[in-house]
């Protein structure tokens, strides 16, 4: 009778603290609490995406973590292969959009490419300049961390800012494209930048431009906050 007694009380005491933990996410609406970390900050919620509209295509990218400021960007396709081609060398625009999908800010996710060798196929990265300068920023995408900003400047003068959720690596010769570029969530106005990780060329003894590298680097963001283009005066 004694154990009896006891294991009820201890499954009642259970309960309670169980609907207590129940009872306070449900106040702060931070389900992601449940083990995270004591410390941790939770990650930003998700703005509303924005309308499309035909003069807010991206132009401009700024990723404070590599140094990349107000890079240019350029509408670019797809691939036999389906994969996002990046602007060629002599592009003043050191990074390309895929101008038949969304644009950064709306529902979905935008597709971004930036070729990451600094100074074209000869070059060495040193002394470099203009397109290229923003160009070796990319050729460290990979090492971008949860939680830093990318902000895209669009041509109605709007802003877009994007929080990174995740990076990954993969093997090119098993990329899947459609899998990669797909949104997290469709309710969501996300952004996928892209690049191919050369990193590893020079320990694989292969020369710049005589083979595919290896890894394709997918970091995936999503839109935190806009900013609004603007007012013109007489505008309203």
């Amino acid at each position: 009778m004694a154990w009896a007694v006891l294991l009820l009380g201890l499954w009642l005491w259970g309960r309670d603290v169980a609907d207590e933990v129940a009872a306070q996410l449900a106040t702060t609406g931070d389900v992601a609490a449940a083990g995270r970390p004591l410390g941790r900050p939770a990650p930003p919620h998700a703005h509303a995406p924005v309308r499309a509209a035909t003069t807010a295509s991206p132009v401009r990218i700024t990723i404070d973590a590599l140094g990349v400021r107000e890079a240019g960007i350029t509408g670019r396709g797809l691939d036999v292969g389906g994969l996002l081609t990046a602007p060629p060398y002599t592009s003043p625009w050191p990074v390309g959009w895929y101008a038949e999908g969304p644009q950064p800010g709306e529902a979905g996710a935008a597709l971004l490419v930036a070729r990451a060798d600094a100074g074209g196929p000869e070059g060495d990265g040193q002394g470099i300049h203009g397109p290229d300068a923003q160009r070796a920023g990319f050729h460290r995408l990979s090492r971008l961390k949860p939680g830093e900003r990318v902000d895209i400047q669009r041509a109605d003068g709007s802003t877009a800012h994007f929080t990174i959720e995740d990076v990954q690596l993969y093997d090119r010769h098993r990329f899947d494209p459609r899998r990669a570029y797909a949104a997290h969530d469709h309710r969501r106005s996300e952004l996928r930048l892209i690049t191919e990780d050369n990193s590893r060329t020079g320990a694989s003894g292969r020369q710049r431009g005589s083979e595919a590298n290896d890894l394709i680097v997918v970091v995936s963001a999503y839109l935190t906050s806009y900013q609004e283009p603007p007012h013109t005066p007489g505008g309203g």
